[in-house]
C-alpha cells in the first residue's frame, strides 16, 4: 500500500518539505536556547542530555502528526487519523514539556500573550475540560465530516485542539513547581478524571455497529478531504477509495477507537509512575530534611 500511496501522491505531499524546514528550524532554536546561548536566560543551568532528547523526541512526533505521511495517510484512512491524533496530542505536548528546563519555560511563558486568559485554562478542571470537550466535539460525525472538508476550519480546530493539549498536560505534568498548584495525590485524580472523560468519544467509535464518518464512506467526500491535502490545486479522482482501504470500513473505525484507547492508557499510566516517583522522592527528601533538622537539633541547646 506504501508504493501505491507514495507513486500517486508525491515527495512534496507526503513529506511537506516546508514543515521539515520549521521542525529542524525549532531544534536548532532549542539547542542554542539550552547550549550556547543558555547565558541569555535567568537561572539557566546545563540541561541534561535526557532532557533534550525528550524535546528532539516531542519535535518529531510533531513532525509525523502535523507534516509527515502520517498526516496525509490519516485522511486516508480512520485508524492511520486516529494514530496522527495520539502523535500530535498525548505524546508531543508532554514530551516537549519534559524536555524544556525550568528557566526556559518560565522565560516562554512569561512572553506568551493574553497570560490572564491563559492562567485561568491552566487551572485543573478547565484544562481538562477544554482539552477534553474539544476532543470529543471534534468526533461527533457532522462536525468531523465538516472539518474535513473545510481546510481553514479544520486547521483552525486543529491549532486550538494542540493548545488544549499542551495546558492539560502542563496541569498534568507541572513542569514548574512554585507554579504547581496541586498535590501529588490531586495529579493522580486528574489523569483518571482525564481517562474517563476521553472515553465516551472512543467508545462511540469502536461499538457503533456502522461507519459513522461520511468523510471516509462518501467517495467524494473522501476525495474532496484528501485533495485538500494535496499541494496547489491536485485533486483526487473519488473511485481511487476503493484502492486504498485495505480494512473494512467499520472495521477500521474500530481499530482507530481501539488504537486511540489503547495508547492512552498506556500513555496515561506511565504518568501515573511518573506523578508517583515524584511523590515518593518529595516524601524522602522531606524526611531526610526532617531527618538532619532532629540530628542537628541538640547542637542548638
Amino acid at each position: 500500500m506504501w508504493q501505491q500511496i507514495s507513486n500517486s501522491f508525491g515527495f512534496q505531499a507526503l513529506w511537506s518539505p516546508w514543515f521539515i524546514v520549521l521542525t529542524i528550524a525549532l531544534a536548532v532554536l532549542y539547542l542554542w536556547a539550552t547550549g550556547k546561548g543558555r547565558h541569555r536566560f535567568a537561572e539557566a543551568e546545563r540541561v541534561p542530555v535526557y532532557k533534550k532528547i525528550l524535546f528532539l523526541l516531542g519535535l518529531f512526533f510533531f513532525y509525523l502528526g502535523f507534516g509527515g505521511p502520517l498526516y496525509l495517510v490519516g485522511h486516508i484512512m480512520f485508524s492511520i487519523h486516529m494514530i496522527q491524533m495520539v502523535a500530535s496530542l498525548l505524546l508531543v505536548p508532554p514530551l516537549l514539556i519534559l524536555g524544556s528546563p525550568k528557566w526556559l519555560l518560565k522565560a516562554v511563558v512569561l512572553k506568551i500573550p493574553f497570560k490572564r486568559v491563559l492562567k485561568f485554562f491552566v487551572h485543573p478542571i478547565p484544562a481538562i475540560l477544554l482539552f477534553n470537550v474539544m476532543f470529543s466535539f471534534y468526533h461527533i460525525p457532522v462536525i468531523f465530516d465538516y472539518l474535513m472538508v473545510n481546510k481553514t476550519g479544520h486547521d483552525v480546530y486543529q491549532v486550538f485542539l494542540f493548545i488544549a493539549a499542551f495546558i492539560m498536560w502542563w496541569t498534568v505534568i507541572a513542569p514548574v513547581p512554585e507554579w504547581n498548584r496541586l498535590s501529588e495525590l490531586q495529579r493522580v485524580g486528574l489523569i483518571f478524571l482525564d481517562g474517563m472523560l476521553l472515553t465516551p468519544a472512543c467508545a462511540l467509535i469502536i461499538f457503533a455497529e456502522n461507519p459513522v464518518y461520511e468523510t471516509f464512506t462518501n467517495p467524494v467526500a473522501w476525495a474532496t478531504a484528501l485533495s485538500l491535502c494535496l499541494p496547489g490545486t491536485q485533486t483526487v479522482p473519488p473511485e481511487l477509495i476503493e484502492q486504498f482501504m485495505p480494512l473494512n470500513l467499520l472495521e477500521d473505525q474500530r481499530l482507530g477507537g481501539v488504537l486511540m484507547k489503547v495508547v492512552q492508557e498506556v500513555v496515561y499510566g506511565s504518568f501515573l509512575g511518573y506523578v508517583f516517583f515524584q511523590w515518593v522522592r518529595r516524601e524522602r527528601q522531606e524526611d531526610e530534611l526532617e531527618q538532619e533538622k532532629m540530628e542537628l537539633a541538640p547542637e542548638y541547646k
